[in-house]
This record gives C-alpha cells, structure tokens and sequence, in this order.
C-alpha cells in the first residue's frame, strides 16, 4: 500500500488518507467540494460545489500520476436528489466514454453541511 496525497485537495477531515494506491488501483476518499486555498466551500449551490469535489478528486488522481480517464468507479453522496439533475450536468463535464460505473444517492447529512461528496477508484 502506497499513501497518496495532493496538496491540491483539502486535508483529510479526520483519520483517513486522501488516497491510498494499492494493487494497481487508487482508492480516493470522498472528496467534499472544500476548496484548499480557502479551506471553504467553493461558492454557489450544487453545481459549484460537484465542480469542486470532482476538482478535488481530480487533483488526488494527479498525485498519483494518473487522471479521470482512468476512473473505473464513482460514487457520489448527495443531500437531496433534488439535486441530482444538476449534479450530472456538471459530472459530465468532467467524464466522457466509457463512463465509470457510478452509484448516487441521497444521505441524511454530509460532512460540514455539504451538498455534495464524491469517491473514486481508478486503474493504474
């Protein structure tokens, strides 16, 4: 197992890595839509903050010398269906073909009071 870790991501909010490489995989943490220059949300509503937590995802990738085209999973937490729509605009941005296999789903609550948190595995 193999630590990875991007000063272009926001600091693991408690006892977690921000991703750990291990068998050829990258397993990222979800990433929540903090901005790291700011240590706040990026600001806006759901669109604003997926573009931030895919950012922040994309960044922990980068650390481990890969990108978003090798992503084979996702998940993706949300506060509200409501704002699934919106969400996928933006993740669409970020993916094309073959898109990762994804799950979504709304959550209770989120870290911090979040719209909108985001985990990845991706294939070395």
């Amino acid at each position: 197992m193999k630590v990875v870790h991007s000063d272009n991501a926001p600091k693991a909010v408690g006892p977690y890595s921000q991703a750990i490489e291990a068998n050829g995989f990258v397993f990222a943490s979800g990433q929540l839509p903090i901005d790291p220059a700011t240590n706040e949300f990026a600001v806006g509503g759901i669109k604003e903050q997926t573009r931030q937590s895919i950012t922040n995802a994309q960044n922990v990738l980068r650390a481990a010398g890969i990108d978003l085209s090798h992503v084979v999973k996702t998940t993706v937490f949300l506060s509200d269906m409501d704002n699934f729509a919106a969400m996928n605009e933006v993740y669409a941005e970020f993916f094309s073909e073959p898109f990762p296999a994804r799950s979504a789903f709304a959550v209770k609550t989120l870290p911090k009071g979040a719209l909108v948190e985001m985990e990845c595995i991706a294939a070395k």
